[in-house]
């Protein structure tokens, strides 16, 4: 209980403190110090954190709005079809403009859910090299391992899955309405986007946003570190960056 009282008597005092000295002063009030970790435990818990980001940003994007609803990650018109949509917005037509947008963001979040397994076979496939080049590698370095060893066969999972989405909620149909409408404009170039290549890469853009946002809150923030092992490699990180 008097532990208890310590840390409520100390939060007032933490704000604007780095991650290490929030880290050091919870420690030394819960009278927990961490050592430097072996390489079997830097291994373990760069693996438990980016499965931890992995889970919960994939989570977050294959849910109803994941892509939709997030500005960070939301599936735009392509820039090439910019004076499709304008057209068709001049013309009165917002009811058809938000059913491409909206049909593009729900083929992202079907094919998303897909990526939990891509990656953590990849971090398995992780050697402790790489992992303890992580760990001190600062913010994004783990999601850059990802994108490095990942985004082929990834790129090569969502395209059909996309494909198939992209007719499952009508993004085709909406999509060929829209360019048609567009291509009937006399002296305009006719737009001819390969949309299942837009949107798989624009979903893979998303899901690597989410998993480096994950990642760099655990990085960033001490309280988001819920396993002992977090605690300790993240704990050895914050003294070591870069």
């Amino acid at each position: 209980m008097r532990k208890f009282w310590g840390i409520l008597l100390i939060s007032s005092l933490l704000m604007g403190c780095t991650a290490q000295q929030i880290q050091e002063t919870v420690g030394a009030v819960l009278g927990t110090t961490y050592g430097n970790p072996t390489e079997q435990e830097a291994g373990q818990g760069l693996k438990d954190a980016l499965g931890v980001g992995i889970t919960k940003g994939m989570g977050l994007l294959s849910q109803t709005d994941g892509f939709l609803g997030n500005d960070l990650v939301r599936i735009p018109w392509p820039e090439q079809a910019k004076q499709v949509k304008d057209i068709m917005l001049s013309l009165g037509m917002d009811k058809q403009v938000e059913n491409v947008t909206t049909s593009l963001n729900r083929a992202a979040e079907k094919a998303s859910g897909i990526a939990i397994d891509v990656f953590l076979q990849s971090i398995k496939q992780m050697t402790v090299t790489d992992a303890i080049q992580i760990i001190t590698g600062g913010n994004g370095a783990g999601t850059a391992y990802l994108k490095k060893t990942t985004t082929p066969i990834l790129t090569e999972k969502f395209r059909p899955i996309i494909d198939q989405s992209l007719g499952q909620v009508n993004a085709t149909k909406y999509w060929t309405d829209a360019t048609t409408i567009y291509n009937r404009v006399p002296l305009v170039k006719p737009v001819n986007t390969d949309l299942t290549g837009f949107v798989t890469e624009k979903a893979l853009d998303g899901v690597f946003k989410m998993v480096e946002k994950e990642e760099n809150n655990i990085r960033a923030n001490p309280l988001a570190r819920t396993t002992e092992i977090l605690k300790k490699v993240f704990s050895f990180a914050d003294k070591n960056k870069k």
